[in-house]
């Protein structure tokens, strides 16, 4: 791996400024899932090490949440910079580590980098208010304080957005963050920690830990010095925190599973609502939580649709993410046997394989399929995927298409493609997500509150919301004041 840059390429922890790492042996092997090539390896840390990080945490936050908010922007403004400036490099190290398609990889740079600068400036407006007296002589109001230590823990699907998304926003409130990346990606997450350092972030406040995820989490979620838990990933691990977490009742924002429904009514023409389809589909092979998992298409573009939809997804080119290439790999071989999972069992109940056809390139590919006439009872209905694997069925009217897409424990996103204003209005308000987006497959960024209902989470990240995961509301009542008549 040649980086422009190469003291961006780290594999041990970052712990109170410090590059740290395990005991000897204790390691794991970072692999490169286009090519099975071993890129280097990442830290086990122990238990005891996992502590001394909080204590780093702790010990630097009294100082960091003192700091003038318009330092603390500065700071963040620095490391927004660097990213920027360390774009190729940093996706360079993405692909290499995730898989995905350079071109995506550089947009994820992008991405990232969007919401340190956004949270930069919102700090600015971490308001309190005033409130009317209802107590003689007393002054009422409320100001906005960090909470304190926060715990994130990232995926390995976007190694990097992930965690300026979480840590950007923490860090503009004025706390201070320990990051547990995926070992499957762990350096993107500890090239961030390289710039955060140049651009000045004082040591402790940005602390990259590695090691059992197992171990981290125990550690982590048990210690009553955290007061915040952040995490993106599966509802199932979502809620084992959550019952680690309990004991010391702490902040929690999940961002857990998806299962979104794509819905095509018949106003729309078949193949621009298939391209837009795929779009949104196959990002990231299909390993997005915004992936479109389940299409409902009116039945009367039914069969135009599909005819459309393969052949914008047969063009598409799978192959390794630092060719030009659409798809790259799975993040493992077992993802690529879930993909084929879901497939068997659709097949086996019913669906229409359409699709899937050529070798290939490797072990952890997998070709894009479209399940065709797919039912509530097939697991590609009720899971998500998160592989280039799609399943569709036929709708007649609106209220049925609402019962269709709402029969799911998750509420992420959900797309809607219709011309008619007041179908619009009905499906927007009757689907149970949170987040809608209408005739477009891009919906995310720095300034909108990106979250979901039921068991897809629990709070928002990005938008002013973003900001007051990271911030504690506190009331004062200052008794005994001058009333205007004494003054």
């Amino acid at each position: 791996m040649k980086l422009n840059d190469p003291r961006l390429f780290r594999q041990y922890a970052y712990i109170d400024g410090k590059w740290t790492h395990g005991s000897e042996g204790r390691e794991e092997a970072v692999v490169d899932p286009a090519t099975g090539e071993i890129l280097g390896h990442c830290a086990l840390l122990e238990a005891a090490q996992i502590t001394e990080t909080v204590t780093a945490a702790e010990n630097a936050f009294a100082d960091w949440r003192a700091i003038n908010v318009h330092e603390r922007a500065e700071k963040l403004n620095a490391w927004y910079r660097l990213l920027h400036e360390h774009k190729e490099d940093l996706a360079l190290l993405m692909t290499y580590e995730q898989g995905k398609p350079l071109k995506d990889a550089r947009g994820e740079v992008d991405y990232g980098a969007s919401f340190i600068q956004w949270f930069a400036e919102e700090a600015k407006r971490a308001y309190g208010v005033t409130i009317p007296s209802h107590i003689p002589n007393a002054a009422l109001g409320t100001i906005k304080e960090p909470v304190g230590v926060s715990a994130m823990f990232t995926p390995w699907n976007f190694p990097l957005a992930m965690i300026t998304r979480k840590a950007g926003a923490a860090l503009a409130a004025g706390c201070t963050v320990i990051v547990k990346p995926a070992n499957e990606t762990p350096y993107s997450a500890l090239a961030l920690a390289e710039l955060a350092e140049r651009a000045g972030i004082p040591a402790g406040v940005f602390n990259v830990v590695t090691g059992d995820p197992a171990t981290v989490s125990e550690v982590l979620c048990n210690d009553n010095r955290i007061r915040n838990i952040s995490f993106t990933g599966s509802t199932r691990v979502g809620k084992l925190l959550m019952r680690q977490s309990s004991s010391s009742v702490k902040r929690m924002s999940l961002e857990l599973g998806g299962n979104a429904p794509f819905i095509v009514c018949d106003d729309m023409d078949p193949d621009v609502a298939a391209k837009e389809a795929v779009a949104a589909k196959f990002q990231t092979a299909g390993q997005d939580c915004l992936a479109a998992n389940r299409l409902f298409v009116h039945r009367k573009i039914y069969d135009a649709f599909i005819e459309r939809f393969l052949v914008h997804m047969q063009a598409l080119k799978v192959g390794n993410g630092l060719e030009e290439s659409d798809i790259g790999p799975l993040i493992h071989k077992r993802a690529v046997d879930m993909a084929k999972g879901f497939v068997e069992d659709g097949v086996s109940k019913g669906a229409r394989q359409l699709g899937g056809e050529g070798k290939p390139p490797g072990e952890n590919f997998f070709m894009p399929t479209l399940l065709a006439d797919i039912t509530p009872q097939m697991r590609v209905f009720r899971e998500e995927t998160f592989s280039p694997v799609a399943g569709v069925c036929a709708f007649d009217d609106d209220d049925e298409v609402i019962r269709l897409a709402n029969d799911t424990e998750y509420g992420l996103a959900a797309y809607v493609y219709t011309h008619d204003v007041r179908r619009i209005w009905k499906l927007m308000r009757g689907l149970e997500y949170g987040m809608v987006s209408v005739n477009s497959v891009k919906m995310t960024g720095a300034p909108i509150p990106f979250g979901g209902v039921k068991q897809s989470g629990l709070g928002r990240e990005g938008g002013a919301a973003g900001l007051d995961e990271y911030l504690d509301t506190k009331y004062y009542c200052l008794g005994n004041m001058p009333s205007a008549s004494s003054s």
